[in-house]
């Protein structure tokens, strides 16, 4: 499994590259054919982020993440 760093991460916010990832509880999720991570961006959060913390206030539970492919592992220094 591909290990990303917070700056590798940073990079694939929609914009930079064509793909949107997250990083979520350790884990790097692609959301970029998601309708609702348009252009990188899902409300007020952002692609290419740790949303770990920000996600904890979300109206929905973690079983959202299962529909998106896991890419990776966010490397935590």
């Amino acid at each position: 499994m591909t290990v990303f760093t917070i700056s590798q991460l940073a990079l694939h916010n929609g914009q930079d590259k064509e793909t949107s990832y997250i990083a979520y509880k350790g884990l790097i999720y692609d959301v970029t054919n998601s309708r609702l991570w348009d252009g990188g961006k899902h409300y007020q959060h952002w692609a290419g982020q740790d949303l770990t913390s920000e996600l904890a206030e979300a109206p929905h539970s973690d079983i959202v993440f299962k529909k998106f492919k896991v890419v990776g592992k966010l490397l935590i220094e």
